[in-house]
Parts: structure tokens; sequence; C-alpha cells
């Protein structure tokens, strides 16, 4: 076989690989017991309204919630104790960084300190930051498996892009903000859309869960503060989409993010 020959058909198996990969990223997602969609209920930056309002509206309908904590936090040392026991009882502590670093070039970021500028950080000091909440976040829970929300949606360190270095140390990343579903063909475990509601009415949350069902696809809800804090929804219309969701179980599969992500890259794979 000459050499042109073993050229030739290398380029076809990798074209056929190629095509399947694509082929298999491009299918629908069937969710756990014929569910239309999946939801992620997740709530950043270690919040008190989160603690006083969302975990029990959470366990009254059985449900696990994503919580993504700024490890920095007055709220995470002051009530440590409260974040050990929710992780115990099955809800999720996520990545959230240390400092919760945004790039404060962007507009309306005048909050963002010097300290905490990600426009000043470099890559390697943001992976380093990222890393070492990961070994906070074991000594909180124990657990290894970890997924990560990065700080305002933002992917770069310095201007260069950071995300590409840390997807090795998580199951599941939420990079990208958008107020619609993102459609099933276009999942990606280590690249999900989130939805961040603030001030949107209950009926607001309920639709975008119904549009995750027509569709298909992964309802991906990031929360910060609930009957409280900041960027808030109220806790009527929290209540009001936990409701729901108790309410039509047979068409949404509520989970953590890291179970729903864990499922999804099986899925993906297959």
């Amino acid at each position: 076989m000459n050499h042109y020959f073993k050229f030739a058909i290398a380029g076809v198996l990798l074209s056929i690989t190629s095509i399947t990969n694509l082929a298999l990223a491009a299918q629908p997602i069937h969710w756990p017991n014929g569910a239309k969609a999946a939801i992620s209920l997740a709530y950043d930056d270690a919040l008190d309204s989160q603690l006083d309002n969302v975990v029990p509206a959470l366990n009254k309908y059985g449900f696990k919630g994503s919580f993504y904590v700024k490890l920095a936090s007055p709220v995470i040392n002051n009530r440590f104790d409260e974040w050990r026991a929710i992780a115990a009882q099955g809800h999720e502590l996520g990545n959230h960084s240390l400092y919760h670093p945004c790039r404060a070039s962007l507009p309306g970021r005048e909050w963002v300190t010097e300290d905490a500028d990600l426009d000043r950080y470099s890559v390697s000091q943001m992976v380093s930051e990222v890393k070492l909440a990961n070994t906070f976040l074991h000594a909180i829970d124990g657990k290894n498996d970890r997924t990560f929300t990065t700080p305002c949606g933002d992917l770069k360190a310095g201007g260069e892009d950071y995300v590409n270095q840390i997807k090795s140390e998580f199951v599941g990343i939420k990079s990208m903000f958008g107020d619609q579903p993102q459609p099933a063909t276009e999942l990606d475990v280590k690249q999900t859309r989130v939805w961040a509601p603030t001030g949107n009415s209950g009926k607001e949350l309920i639709d975008f869960a119904k549009r995750a069902a027509e569709m298909g696809t992964l309802g991906s809800y990031t929360f910060h503060g609930v009957g409280g804090d900041h960027l808030m929804v109220s806790v009527q219309a929290h209540n009001e989409l936990l409701a729901y969701l108790a309410a039509h179980k047979d068409i949404y599969w509520v989970d953590s993010f890291i179970n729903i992500s864990r499922y999804m890259a099986k899925q993906q794979t297959k």
C-alpha cells in the first residue's frame, strides 16, 4: 500500500469520525422518565436570602438546587455550618471562584474593585484561584466532582480566554447568559447557557420552563437574591415557579446541575 493511498484512507476515516461526532452532537437529548425538559435551579454568590428563603422552599418540594458560592463572602464564614448542612441534604455546592472577579472595563461594571478586576488578572492567576476554590469546597462537603459558573459570565482574564484552561477540572460549566433556553442540539455540558432573572414575575419564570419543554432542552436558571440581597426576584415569584414544576413532574426533570451535566455527557457520547 503506497503512502498516498494510506493518507487517503486516513482522510476518509477522519471525515467519517467528524461527521459521526457532529451527528451525535446534533441529536436531541432524551431526558429521564420521559420528561420533556431538564431544569437546573442555581443560585449564585452565597447570599443570606438563599439560606433563609430558597433552601426551605426547595426542600418542601424535594428539589435539589445548585449553589455557586463566592468563597470570600462573609456569608460563608458566618453561616458555615448551614452551607455544610445543605450539601449533606443533597444540594450542590458549585465553584464560583474565591473572589468573584469580573471585567471592570465592560459597561455597568463600576462596582468592580481593583483587586477583583479580571482585566488585571493573568490566566494562570485565575486558573489558580478556581482550583483553590475547589480545594476549599472539598473541605466543606468532602466531594471531588464539581461544576463551575463563570463570575459575571466573563470568559477572559487579562484579555485571554481562561475557561478552556479549567475545563478538565469540572463536570459541567455554565459560561453564557441569555433569556432563551439553549436549543437541545446546541447543548454543550462545558459551555451551557443560563438565564439570570431579576425582578421577573412568577409567570415569566414559568414561561421560561414552558419554552424549554417545547424545545425539549435544558432550562437553566441562575438566581441571585430571592426576597432580599441583590439582583432579586421575589419569594412569591420563586415559589410560583417551584409549585408549577412540582405540579408537572411528568414534564420536568428538576435536579442539580452536576447530575444534569453527568446525564448530558453520557447522552452525548452514546
